[in-house]
């Protein structure tokens, strides 16, 4: 196992944790993510698994009224850069060596429901992309899922988290069921098994999908398709008219 972070320290204890090998260094970088795809195979010959679960926080009140544009390309890069420049660097190797297993961290903040804005525009970036390597690699033997795992780490805890997340309940954003989620999340220990199970041998049909793993539920995200709102035939209709627009959408 290859483990890489942007703080040299954490990488070399995790490394030795898990009997592995560092790579310091931020993915969001292409060069770094190059030189851990090939750090993997110059160890072991082969890259059969790509875990991406790297994030940073939003700015402390960061919204659409205060993020700067610099604050919120640097959450893009942090969510969004990652998996992509990791993605990108490991997915011709798996191709090229018959098949992997790919798993990108997502976030439920993707649903707009925390507020933010890198934040959740990053973490909906990651479903979109996965679902499109997943879509383009299938053919080559090569899986790729998503988790949005509920956990209680850095990110998730603290006085300053707690009073974030009971402001959202307060002005309505975050719904009562969610705001005790996330005041009592489960130790990472409970996701960690959806992760493990989706690389795995036992996976091998599954692909494409973005999971829930949060304590002791675990659940998916549909498909999203279209709903029906209207038709008309434009060979033989003109367009809609606001007013006919405004009784199928708002009235």
């Amino acid at each position: 196992m290859v483990v890489s972070g942007r703080d040299p320290d954490a990488v070399e204890q995790a490394a030795q944790r898990v009997s592995g090998v560092g790579c310091a260094g931020s993915p969001a970088d292409p060069e770094i993510a190059d030189a851990l795809i090939e750090r993997c195979v110059g160890e072991f010959g082969r890259i059969d698994i790509l875990i991406n679960c790297a994030g940073t926080p939003e700015p402390p009140g960061s919204s659409i009224l205060n993020v700067s544009s610099a604050q919120f390309r640097e959450l893009l890069d942090a969510h969004l850069g990652t998996v992509f420049e990791t993605c990108r660097a490991a997915a011709p190797r798996m191709v090229a060596q018959g098949g992997g297993a790919i798993v990108n961290t997502s976030s439920f903040a993707f649903l707009g429901d925390y507020g933010g804005t890198g934040y959740p525009a990053g973490k909906g970036a990651v479903n979109g992309l996965t679902s499109a390597i997943a879509a383009e690699l299938k053919e080559h033997g090569v899986r790729a899922n998503v988790v949005c795992p509920g956990a209680k780490t850095r990110l998730s805890s603290g006085d300053e988290y707690e009073q974030h997340v009971t402001e959202l309940n307060r002005r309505g954003l975050l719904d009562d069921v969610s705001l005790q989620g996330a005041l009592d999340a489960a130790p990472p220990e409970y996701v960690a098994p959806t992760y493990a199970y989706l690389v795995s041998d036992r996976a091998r049909g599954v692909t494409g999908r973005i999971f829930i793993a949060a304590g002791g539920f675990v659940g998916e995200f549909t498909r999203q398709s279209p709903g029906f709102l209207g038709y008309r035939d434009h060979h033989d209709s003109p367009p809609w008219t606001v007013e006919e627009l405004h009784e199928l959408i708002g009235g």
